[in-house]
């Protein structure tokens, strides 16, 4: 018979869908890092992440991005664009835009193709 740990790390884990809505508000820069972390670590263990977020550097890991817009409220809601984040860095929208730069400077940064930090997520 093994250990408590060794019983629980072998019970299978069930796959879990969250759904989160601007986890990073109000976060540090660190932070936002130690959240990527975590997002990663529920990827790995089959979980699905549905993220609703603003932050760049948590939709340039994103697997998959979707943008609403092209405006706020009334003028918004529609899907502009969608696509893993390298594909959306070359369209001619406001998350485009920002995944160009973000993309981009994390490859003159780095002197190597970026790989989005959460590669491999189901959705984010």
């Amino acid at each position: 018979m093994g250990t408590p740990y060794e019983l629980t790390a072998s019970v299978r884990h069930p796959h879990t869908l969250y759904v989160l809505d601007e986890p990073t508000t109000g976060l540090h820069l660190a932070d936002v890092s130690k959240l990527v972390d975590v997002l990663s670590r529920l990827i790995e263990r089959g979980d699905t992440l549905v993220v609703i977020e603003h932050h760049p550097l948590v939709i340039a890991g994103a697997d998959w991005v979707v943008e609403l817009g092209p405006e706020g409220g009334t003028r918004g809601g529609r899907i502009i664009a969608e696509g893993p984040p390298a594909r959306m860095a070359k369209k001619a929208t406001p998350t485009g835009r920002v995944l160009a730069e973000v993309l981009s400077s994390a490859t003159r940064a780095s002197g190597a193709e970026v790989r989005a930090p959460l590669d491999g997520a189901s959705s984010l």
